[in-house]
């Protein structure tokens, strides 16, 4: 086999980039610099862009050539056949998005040196003319590649090597799979380098991982009210594909909607890019406390991770959905759950991350408010999450399960759940991947989902044989009359217990231990005195 041919980015030169991993690390080393004296969140809207104008262009060749192959064009005059390939309808009934000729990556590259008005004009053009295209895209794609801030030449060299990055042929992946693997690459990347200010569009993989094998959404309709990205919704296709295969996964459809611009642009893009209905995140970005863009959808599953103990937030002392108490201003916590349980369908479930505190806050009536969700028996699991998931804040977090149904729902067979809240207790859990963040890892996610679902006797554990135990220290199922025992705190600590563990013959005796440390600390003091007279000493001398 011969060498594979490399090249820097932005020579120009025609890259052997046969696998996903090598597109994603070249595209982000060459797009990185581009960032010069661009604002962060412009920057990566810019990106973003390209990657996506990339992809749809990649798709609709991929659909061409199947026009092309397709033995029926024999039967088409000649004369009509470039007609043919032209038609609108071929595609777009094939959610194939419609990509005018100037907006074609063919063009584009064709055109990238010697456009008049220069490749960001070019680009731009493009972008503006599949926007007017494709309706649903409107306002979406970012038109700012012609701005006076944006290096030219390394611009030109992106996309010289953007053109080199097919986004199809890669086996029997289709090219929706492999971009949107790349994009979802691409929003991790820009989190780690945002910092705190990821928070907004970005929740870690593992996270939304663990939700989504929690609540098991194989169809119905999934709400997110403050969506970011999209992640969510897309983690639910992948899980749908996973186990029911591509052709189911139009079973799940998606509504949410994002109060920032430019993360609702980011979220329209994620959700076509993975073949997702973008009108379900509404023809506009908004503010679910000031303007709810689905207010009389009910959902079959709600997973959020809302901003955490946001203050900055639009109270209306009035609004219908305080059922349960009216949130205070400082904490907006309570709203967010309120406003989740208020759009959840009859069985309707839910996932929600929130800080810790959520759990025990007995502040400006937070804890009455908690308590009136646990004695509706809203409240099916909580779980205790370790530290340092996420890399956007230190705030230790939690995850909270509501559910409308804990009855066995006929024909399910599920556990009887109702009076009881199943308390996890997973801080121990996870494996450190650097010295800041920590994942949860395939065996943790297992173990935590298997946990809820032996406890809840679904379909999924039943075919594994497992039957839900309590463990001293991980898991407990509580009732509510022990939780009101406890004043309504939620904490899984205050009810899992310590871990069982087993008497080491060799340990030492605790009486022993404790003379022997109280003997090594006064040694400590001694020598530090001893230092410390030292040190005056010289300084005297001195």
């Amino acid at each position: 086999m011969p060498p594979r041919k490399q090249a820097t980015p932005g020579q120009g030169e025609l890259l052997d980039m046969s696998t996903t991993k090598e597109i994603q690390d070249i595209l982000w080393k060459a797009a990185d610099k581009l960032r010069g004296s661009m604002d962060a969140s412009q920057y990566k809207e810019f990106v973003l862009g390209l990657v996506f104008l990339k992809y749809v262009s990649d798709a609709f060749a991929e659909r061409r050539a199947q026009l092309i192959a397709d033995p029926e064009l024999a039967e088409i005059p000649e004369h009509r056949r470039a007609a043919f390939l032209e038609e609108k309808d071929e595609y777009t009934e094939e959610n194939v998005f419609w990509v005018p000729p100037t907006a074609r990556w063919d063009y584009i590259s064709d055109n990238a040196q010697s456009a008049a008005d220069g490749v960001g004009k070019l680009l731009d053009d493009a972008m503006n003319a599949t926007m007017k295209e494709n309706p649903t895209l409107t306002g979406v794609l970012p038109t700012i590649f012609n701005r006076d801030n944006v290096d030219k030449k390394r611009l030109k060299e992106l996309v010289d090597l953007i053109s080199d990055a097919r986004f199809t042929g890669h086996g029997d992946r289709p090219a929706q799979d492999v971009l949107g693997e790349t994009y979802e690459y691409f929003l991790e990347r820009f989190a780690r380098a945002e910092g705190k200010r990821a928070g907004e569009f970005y929740t870690p993989a593992s996270v939304v991982r663990l939700l989504v094998e929690i609540l098991e959404p194989y169809e119905g309709r999934v709400y997110d009210p403050c969506c970011g990205s999209g992640g969510m919704f897309v983690q639910a296709r992948k899980f749908v594909t996973a186990h029911r295969g591509h052709d189911y996964t139009h079973a799940i459809a998606v509504y949410g909607q994002e109060a920032n611009e430019r993360t609702w642009r980011l979220a329209k893009m994620n959700l076509a890019i993975h073949g997702m209905d973008v009108k379900g995140v509404g023809d506009r970005w908004a503010d679910t406390f000031v303007e709810d863009k689905h207010p009389d959808r009910k959902a079959h599953f709600i997973m959020a991770n809302p901003p955490f103990n946001m203050s900055d937030w639009a109270r209306n002392t009035k609004d219908p959905r305080w059922r349960f108490g009216v949130p205070p201003q400082s904490n907006a916590n309570y709203a967010w759950l309120q406003h989740i349980v208020s759009k959840l369908g009859e069985r309707g479930s839910a996932g929600v991350v929130l800080s810790n505190g959520s759990m025990a806050s007995k502040q400006s009536g937070e804890g009455e408010i908690r308590a009136a969700l646990v004695e509706a028996d809203l409240v099916a699991c909580m779980v205790a999450l370790p530290g340092n998931l996420f890399r956007t804040t230190a705030i230790p977090v939690c995850l909270w399960f509501l559910t409308k149904d804990k009855t066995p729902q006929g024909t399910k067979a599920l556990s009887e759940r109702r009076g009881e809240v199943l308390f996890i207790d997973a801080r121990n859990l996870g494996t450190m991947i650097d010295r800041t963040e920590r994942i949860l890892t395939d065996d943790d996610l297992a173990r935590i989902a298997d946990t809820y679902h032996a406890w809840r006797g679904t379909e999924s554990v039943k075919t594994k044989g497992l039957k839900y135990e309590d463990v001293a220290g991980f898991c407990y199922s509580a009732t509510l009359e022990e939780i009101r025992e406890h004043d309504f705190v939620l904490t899984p600590g205050r009810y899992v217990g310590a871990a069982e563990t087993e008497d080491d013959p060799d340990a030492e005796p605790m009486e022993e231990r404790i003379a022997r440390l109280r003997e090594e600390l006064f040694e400590h003091f001694e020598e530090s005195a001893r230092l410390e007279k030292v040190v005056r000493e010289q300084s005297g001398r001195i």
